[in-house]
């Protein structure tokens, strides 16, 4: 029984304190002054750390999902990685997921922030889904940021434009062609898939009522642009994670920026006008070899933050 106490002590001040300056003062607070005592708790609270210092890692679910959505990779972080200070973010869950987009981010970054505050030596950011443009809104509204790896896994970073379970729950009777008619309008782009639907047949309606996507894309003018884009490319490595057996981000490949033109041909990352334009950042982040993607084939969209072999090949090297 005592180990046991011992055992979660130890956990509990070292997922409180990132760093090693806060697990300093842990021991200090703890012994009382008690010479002996302050050396065994060094040892048993700062070691661990000074063997293998780990950034910090926050992890962001997507639609309808929740903290649960992100165990899995957790377990796996916490794993290969021990001693991790790992948080999934608790926050808009399940149904709450299809609150305004611009609401949600403003909730995400007031959580994120104080972790990032706590980690001098910054933090890893992992979002899934829709937590993937969560996490680009959040980082574009957060001047001082410390993202070091920013990994976004399956995002419709680019839009979405195609039939899904998830549409056809809101809206039964409305196809992909219709859906344009609830989506661009002011009420429609208060439901966070509305957001981030872009029908490549009706841009000017998109770039007319898009209050979300489109302005974070640089796709329309908004007097913010210049210090989101700056905030961007405060990012040091971001990740893509996306591929084609992807049943519900359509086309699969907007989880590596690219989308469809007017014909649905899918129009790669490096050949948008918001690439070519270096409207938001992402050029100047590719130039200086800062994107990596990582596509792998037969993985389903709910499966990528739960495979092992997703998070061995694309993931784990990048959480140091």
């Amino acid at each position: 029984m005592a180990k046991h106490h011992l055992r979660n002590k130890l956990q509990l001040y070292r997922d409180r304190c990132p760093t090693l300056e806060c697990l300093a003062k842990a021991v200090v607070a703890m012994t009382d002054g008690c010479r002996p005592c302050v050396f065994i708790w060094a040892v048993l609270l700062l070691l661990p750390t000074v063997i293998m210092a780990y950034r910090p890692v926050i992890l962001v679910h997507g639609l309808f999902g929740g903290p649960e959505q992100m165990a899995t990779l957790k377990k796996y972080i916490k794993r290969s990685h021990p001693g991790t200070s790992v948080t999934a973010i608790s926050l808009y869950d399940g149904d709450a997921s299809v609150k305004p987009m611009w609401e949600q981010v403003d909730g995400f970054r007031k959580a994120i922030k104080p972790i990032m505050e706590r980690a001098k030596d910054g933090v890893h950011l992992i979002c899934f889904a829709q937590g993937g443009l969560i996490c680009r809104g959040v980082l574009a509204t957060l001047p001082h940021h410390n993202v070091h790896s920013l990994i976004l896994v399956s995002s419709p970073l680019a839009g979405h434009y195609g039939d899904s379970k998830y549409i056809s729950k809101f809206f039964p009777s409305l196809s992909k062609s219709t859906l344009y008619n609830a989506c661009y309008t002011t009420q429609g782009q208060k439901r966070s898939s509305c957001s981030y639907w872009k029908d490549p047949h009706q841009i000017e309606k998109y770039l007319k009522y898009s209050v979300f996507l489109a302005p974070l894309n640089g796709e329309v003018k908004n007097a913010k642009s210049k210090a989101w884009r700056k905030n961007f490319l405060r990012i040091k490595t971001m990740v893509l994670l996306g591929g084609p057996d992807n049943e519900v981000i359509k086309p699969w490949q907007s989880s590596m920026f690219g989308f469809y033109d007017s014909d649905e041909n899918v129009i790669d990352m490096e050949h948008q006008d918001f690439y070519v334009n270096d409207a938001f950042g992402l050029k100047t982040l590719n130039r200086r070899e800062a994107i990596v993607k990582c596509i792998v084939p037969g993985v389903k969209h709910n499966a990528w933050p739960k495979n092992h072999k997703i998070y061995k090949k694309c993931i784990e090297k990048w959480l140091t």
